[in-house]
């Protein structure tokens, strides 16, 4: 399954009323057919079905579909072991919704509609068996391999063809179920010479357009048998950013946790802050500041990503322009990294194994 596109049947839409300065909601059932039902059917039907429910009627020519003027957030729904259904941190992908979009100088989508959307979204795709019940088998690797729901919330401009900002902007909430993100056999990151964002831009922002050049830039590393690409600052190609799709962490040898700031060009990530609370919980030291490639080269242990598709994942090793190895230490059986304390922790949390002592987990009643 992996991280592909298998569109749950109930999908939510919302259209700006610029008349009553309001959103105007409604839900749309493309199809009937239950998670069972379609398990069943042949490749060439399932096929047609999922495609079926991606066309949902857009106009080709907008300013999301020329400019890439949109906004997207990723969420996650997961099974809890005791049966209950949860939204990880629904509450700051919906104020980072919100802001995205007003940054955009776009009627922004209200927090508490937000919330509402995504939780019926699951509540109506769960009665017909798509949202993946919890296995315990999932427990024996860490939930490597453990079946979520994907949320989708995309906010699109409406049609146009000049420049311009959207004034009836739709709001489009849909979903799949995805296990891991990463293609299995590549391993390791190399630093791109690619420019993800520029100071004064729009490189902080859930913003569409902003992930063309990380995903050219992860093509080309894939080719090159690398599971990820990093980038630096655009100024003076010295110092991490972050990679495609997620922000980046490393161990220092004395034991500190360094990510980058947060600035103009940097996403701030939902599990990125997570993993900082988690760290400081934990009485790991943690630093947010600008670490260069030098001296990650010199004195960094473990790398690791984070965000919302990728979870927290361990890099392997990090190539420079030059061509230059660095490798880090992973958890073996009788010493486990940093990375996989957090992100055990954070897997715990997230599936109910752990007390969720800061309400990060959004129950669907």
């Amino acid at each position: 399954m992996a991280f592909n596109l298998n569109l749950y049947p109930v999908v939510y839409t919302a259209k700006y009323n610029p008349d009553t300065k309001s959103w105007d909601e409604a839900w749309l059932e493309q199809d009937k057919v239950s998670c069972s039902e379609l398990a069943k059917m042949r490749e060439s039907d399932r096929r047609e079905i999922l495609e079926k429910r991606n066309q949902l009627g857009f106009p080709a020519f907008s300013l999301s579909s020329q400019y890439g003027y949109s906004v997207f957030e990723g969420l996650k729904a997961f099974s809890q072991k005791n049966g209950a259904i949860s939204i990880f941190r629904a509450k700051d992908h919906g104020s980072r919704f919100y802001s995205s979009i007003k940054m955009l100088y776009c009627p922004p989508f209200p927090k508490e509609q937000f919330l509402s959307a995504v939780q019926e979204f699951v509540r109506r795709n769960a009665k017909l068996g798509y949202i993946p019940q919890y296995n315990p088998v999932w427990e024996e690797n860490s939930f490597a391999d453990a079946e979520t729901t994907y949320i989708r919330p995309v906010m699109f401009a409406e049609s146009g063809i000049g420049l311009g900002v959207a004034k009836i902007p739709q709001i489009v909430i849909a979903g799949t179920t995805v296990t891991s993100y990463y293609k299995k056999g590549l391993e390791g990151a190399v630093i791109s010479d690619r420019i993800r964002a520029t100071p004064h831009g729009t490189g902080y922002i859930k913003v569409a357009a902003n992930y063309l050049i990380p995903a050219l830039a992860k093509k080309e590393a894939e080719d090159c048998g690398y599971a990820e690409c990093l980038f630096l600052d655009s100024e003076k190609q010295k110092y991490f950013q972050e990679a495609s799709a997620s922000n980046v962490f490393f161990v220092m040898k004395d034991g500190t946790l360094v990510t980058p700031e947060l600035n103009d060009t940097v996403i701030s990530g939902i599990i990125r802050k997570s993993v900082i609370s988690l760290a400081q919980e934990a009485g790991i030291k943690v630093e947010v500041r600008k670490i260069s490639v030098k001296e990650v080269f010199k004195n960094a242990c473990e790398c690791f990503l984070t965000g919302t598709a990728v979870g927290l994942t361990a890099v392997t090793s990090i190539t420079d322009l030059k061509g230059k190895k660095k490798t880090f230490r992973l958890s073996d059986e009788k010493n486990l990294s940093v990375a996989e304390k957090l992100g055990r922790e954070l897997k715990n949390i997230q599936f109910g194994i752990s007390p969720d002592n800061d309400d990060w987990n959004l129950i669907v009643e």
